[in-house]
């Protein structure tokens, strides 16, 4: 892994190598918070499930509209400074959110944080599109996404110990790793707009324009099959730890090698597993991916305890480590160079829907029909993407056979 890695510092250019290291250390901030954060709310709220995943659909109510915005002005205006803000303002929600304590002051600062949030992700993927030639794509999303869990596996180990006795500080320690990539952006990142998605073209059209993705009918299914996937994992990610401490005691400090688990997979095996999988037909690779989320996440309603849930945790991370390199790499590629950014938008609106409305519904069906009815609505919704995955490569077979003169 490691001639691995120096091969790809002199292969990919240094703004790749920004991105890669402002994620690594502004995710060990952030994920100190997110594996607890619906422990913190609940506690501090002493509200019911459904209350305290209802403010997570409100972030992923004002993510959607955002994402929407996030890909016109990435493609009007720019990728840098769209991140620079992005990553500001979510680091200032994140100072106040260390000092909010009523049930609206927490609304307004989700509200607030799933408007800018999406604006980071949107802006980076079409920068990494614009940096990375097609053929090499798949190889950087994989180093990014090691960068990102070498951040998991750092941030909740040291997170479930520091907000055991002080939500405060993690959430200040979150705030300065976001304030400092900000400025980083700021001070050493160039804008990577393509010139000729900046010039000769209509206001209206680079404003609006999403009729052409929209349209696109093949991306589209593969944005729903996503969705599905995206929504038993937001159920995992989400409601495991509240789950874990309110029906088995597992406190926040014995939680926090769980998402520490799957990080430390990714980051030693990604790499890896894309170089093998990379030669496969990647609807087949994402579908299988998305089996062994519907496996990993059904199973915790099957068990109990630590060992149990880690090892669910364990089969969801082979899954992720399949699809999730794979699906950006296949947005990407479909994507027009004038219409990364909206592209880029669309599929990021998989997370803000999945993380709107699985856990909403999932613990809405826990509080009415038993925690363990969570677990197997996860399952649910991770077998019908495996089923549209495999639907998508059955069309794309028959299309291929027809396409060949008889």
């Amino acid at each position: 892994m490691i001639s691995r890695f120096r091969q790809a510092w002199n292969e990919y250019p240094r703004q790749f190598w920004l991105l890669f290291f402002g994620m690594l250390f502004s995710t060990i901030g952030t994920s100190m918070i997110w594996p607890f954060l619906m422990i913190y709310l609940t506690e501090t709220l002493n509200v019911r499930l459904t209350t305290a995943t209802s403010l997570m659909s409100l972030n992923a109510g004002m993510g959607l509209v955002s994402s929407f915005i996030a890909g016109a002005i990435t493609d009007k205006l720019g990728r840098k400074w769209v991140m620079v803000i992005s990553l500001a303002m979510v680091g200032l929600v994140n100072i106040f959110m260390s000092q909010a304590n009523t049930l609206v002051a927490f609304a307004i600062l989700m509200g607030i944080q799933g408007t800018f949030n999406p604006l980071y992700r949107v802006a980076a993927d079409a920068m990494v599109s614009d940096l990375i030639p097609q053929e090499k794509r798949i190889d950087a999303y994989s180093l990014l996404r090691m960068a990102n869990n070498t951040g998991i596996a750092l941030g909740p180990s040291i997170g479930g110990f520091v907000a055991a006795s002080s939500y405060t500080t993690a959430f200040l320690i979150a705030s300065a790793g976001l304030l400092l990539y900000s400025l980083a952006v700021m001070i050493f990142g160039r804008e990577t707009l393509p010139e000729r998605a900046s010039t000769g073209e209509k206001v209206m059209e680079r404003f609006g324009g999403y009729g052409r993705v929209l349209g696109n009918l093949k991306y589209m299914r593969f944005i729903g099959a996503v969705t599905l996937t995206s929504i038993s994992a937001s159920i995992m990610w989400v409601l495991l730890s509240v789950y874990a401490k309110g029906n088995y005691g597992v406190t926040e400090s014995q939680y926090g090698p769980i998402p520490t688990t799957n990080a430390l997979m990714v980051v030693l095996l990604q790499v890896a597993i894309t170089a093998i999988f990379k030669r496969f037909n990647p609807l087949m690779v994402m579908a299988g991916g998305a089996f062994l989320y519907a496996v990993g996440t059904g199973s915790v309603g099957f068990g109990q305890g630590f060992w149990w849930f880690w090892m669910s945790m364990v089969i969801m991370t082979f899954g992720e480590l399949l699809l999730v390199p794979t699906s950006s790499t296949y947005a990407a590629n479909m994507a027009p160079p004038d219409m990364r950014g909206r592209y880029m938008s669309i599929y990021s609106l998989t997370w803000g829907i999945a993380t709107g409305l699985g856990p909403l519904f999932a613990g809405f069906m826990g509080d009415h029909f038993g925690p363990q009815v969570i677990w197997w609505t996860a399952g649910a919704a991770g077998l019908l993407s495996t089923l549209a995955f495999l639907g998508l490569r059955q069309k794309e077979t028959r299309l291929e056979r027809e396409a060949v003169p008889g």
